[in-house]
């Protein structure tokens, strides 16, 4: 990912008010999978005029226009992340919520020989773990 989501917002020709350049922001340095209240609490330490509203209609505009994208982990709220991040899966540890981002050459490479036993080429794929932590 090398460009920023102010530059693919400004690429794609999307108006970019002051409010808007804050959520942006605060999505750029996010290392999480924010939902919108924790978007919102975030932007609006930085700038107090912006408005939840705000917050929801920007999400929302920069997910139509691909910039973000929506991810479920089944707690009932929307998170999202740049969708120009590199691949990854995730695993959300049932417990405290948290989610782990990964990579598994050999997950990746399974998927492939399924895909292609099936008759077909992967072009995506999303992969999400649920779990909690093993006692030892």
């Amino acid at each position: 990912m090398s460009e920023t989501i102010i530059s693919r917002c400004e690429a794609q020709g999307l108006r970019l008010t002051e409010q808007r350049r804050t959520i942006a922001q605060v999505l750029e340095e996010a290392n999480d999978h924010p939902h919108v209240e924790e978007l919102y609490a975030r932007a609006a330490g930085r700038d107090p005029n912006i408005s939840i509203a705000t917050v929801y209609r920007t999400v929302k505009l920069f997910e139509e226009a691909g910039i973000l994208e929506k991810v479920d982990f089944g707690d009932g709220r929307a998170r999202y992340e740049d969708a120009e991040r590199d691949h990854h899966d995730h695993l959300i540890d049932l417990t405290t919520g948290k989610v782990i981002e990964f990579v598994d050459p050999e997950i990746e490479a399974l998927q492939e020989k399924i895909a292609a036993k099936l008759g077909y080429r992967l072009k995506g794929h999303k992969l999400e773990l649920y779990g909690v932590p093993i006692k030892k």
